[in-house]
């Protein structure tokens, strides 16, 4: 790939401002690091011409700074929230980055920051994951994303809150499912217990209403809760039949990938990775942590995509995998291994292809000069 076509090189960029008005962690002793060390050797597509879509990698955008999410808005237009900085910006289609709003209340530190985001079906409304002084909390702005610039922000509103923060296992990962609803994943801050208490919002996903309040239809009555157990999830997409996925990142033996039933336990403390009997929910695919730490997933025609921190690798596991969880390269496939570092986010691209983010400059990974960046890969 040293012949990879390039656009969009610059590191340093125009800054169109709008306003709001208008518009390392260090792991512990004998602790596996979530994100960890680099281990030394819902969004739509947009309809693009087959012949229009490249037959390498081709780098989109550069100089990026801890960039966390992804939401695409259209063809020329993807919005990235940069987690250190508390910023939101967008590329357009040259990879040059507007800015768009810096984030409010935000308390960067650790694996905390400005973390997810997402965009409404019709794109009247942002929604931002963030770590506050206190707490983990959810954030929603009015947007006109309309004509070709960056989209403007009013005024945010805080729809959910008292979500447990710690320098690790924030969770982060938001996303608008096909019933218009909002899912939430979170992480057990360092608490492992409370993934397994229904009455805290720490190691679950939760679904809301764009008001922040509790679906009628969610499982636990008048809870956000969607499902529990988790350890940290940073991943979120659903498939063609509006399945559920999730990635989550494990202690110091397997990572995972589940398939969500409303209400279901998937056994975090009790339980990592597959065993937990008839209690728990086992992983559709899990992995050793050296080959995975997931973020961010994307369901691309029939597989999921899943962005590998301390791996450095996309991995593709088929949506009809087995009910028998599989591991490692027995049922998935590492379509990226190393070349581009750390994978922070993956996100449906043009027909063919998919958008990575990497994440080397988190404090984790050894960064090049361009980095971070975002790479569209054909698939294929």
């Amino acid at each position: 790939m040293e012949d990879m076509r390039r656009t969009a090189v610059r590191t340093a960029v125009p800054v169109v401002a709008v306003s709001l008005g208008l518009a390392a962690c260090t792991p512990g002793e004998g602790e596996t690091p979530d994100e960890g060390a680099t281990v030394a050797t819902t969004q739509p597509a947009a309809e693009t011409p087959e012949s229009a879509i490249p037959e390498e990698p081709v780098v989109l955008a550069t100089g990026l700074d801890v960039p966390w999410s992804l939401q695409r808005l259209d063809e020329d237009r993807t919005l990235v929230s940069l987690r250190d900085e508390a910023r939101i910006v967008m590329l357009d289609a040259e990879g040059q980055q507007h800015e768009v709003a810096e984030v409010p209340d935000a308390v960067p530190g650790g694996e905390g920051g400005l973390l997810g985001l997402a965009a409404d079906a019709e794109h009247s409304t942002l929604v931002a994951y963030l770590t506050a002084a206190e707490d983990n909390r959810v954030l929603v702005f009015p947007m006109d994303a309309h004509g070709s610039g960056a989209p403007r922000l009013g005024e945010p509103e805080t729809i959910v809150e008292g979500i447990p923060k710690s320098t690790t296992h924030n969770g982060g990962r938001i996303a608008f499912g096909p019933d218009g609803l909002l899912y939430i994943g979170t992480g057990d801050a360092g608490t492992p217990e409370a993934s397994q208490d229904p009455e805290s919002l720490a190691g679950k996903i939760l679904r809301v209403n764009p008001d922040g309040s509790a679906p009628e239809d969610n499982p636990f009555p008048d809870s956000p809760v969607y499902s529990l157990g988790h350890r940290n999830v940073q991943g979120l997409d659903w498939d063609a039949e509006d399945r559920l996925w999730a990635s989550e990142f494990g202690a110091a033996t397997w990572d995972e990938l589940n398939l969500i039933e409303p209400g279901g336990n998937y056994g975090w403390p009790q339980t990592e990775g597959a065993g937990g009997g008839t209690e728990f929910i086992d992983p559709v695919h899990q992995w050793a942590t050296a080959e995975a730490s997931p973020s961010g997933i994307a369901v691309v025609g029939d597989r999921v995509l899943v962005a590998s921190l301390r791996g450095e690798r996309l991995w593709s596991v088929p949506v009809d995998a087995d009910a028998e969880t599989s591991e490692g390269e027995d049922g998935a496939e590492a379509l990226i291994t190393g070349e581009y570092g750390r994978i922070r986010d993956v996100v449906a691209g043009p027909e063919g292809s998919a958008w990575l983010l990497t994440g080397n400059t988190d404090g984790r990974g050894d960064p090049g000069a361009d980095d971070d960046r975002l790479i569209q890969l054909p698939l294929g």
